[in-house]
């Protein structure tokens, strides 16, 4: 069994809205996962990697437009980390893809989950008491 991703207390920023944005990234990667682990076909797999790399998009966006809001002062560099974000997730989400749920792409895919989870945990949470305080 696939271990399931969940926004547990540690990962909770406070943001309402960055809060569910985070839950449904991670309802769409245990999606991908359970998939491939049921041996579903690559359509399942590739419009749950799409969704995931459009959700990704989406949801920095609207970080983004948070943190400008408040005037974030690391602004430039967690914008820096989303715009490379966007791109090792593409290139996953195009493995899994091109090769099928192989391990090789299903491991490519959990280290950048726990690069996303880290990021939460540090940086995310950072903004959201940043956007809190400026209210």
């Amino acid at each position: 069994m696939a271990m399931k991703y969940e926004l547990t207390k540690d990962l909770e920023t406070g943001n309402a809205l960055i809060d569910s944005e985070h839950r449904q990234l991670f309802a769409a990667i245990n999606n991908l996962m359970d998939a491939c682990a049921q041996g579903k076909g690559r359509d399942q797999i590739m419009s749950t990697a799409r969704f995931l790399t459009d959700y990704v998009g989406k949801h920095f966006g609207d970080e983004e437009q948070l943190q400008m809001r408040s005037k974030y002062p690391d602004y430039p560099a967690h914008k820096q980390f989303h715009d490379g974000y966007k791109r090792t997730i593409a290139q996953a989400a195009q493995e899994l893809a091109n090769e099928g749920p192989t391990l090789t792409a299903l491991n490519k895919l959990n280290q950048v989950v726990s690069i996303l989870i880290t990021h939460i945990r540090r940086e995310d949470k950072k903004v959201a008491a940043h956007v809190k305080a400026a209210k």
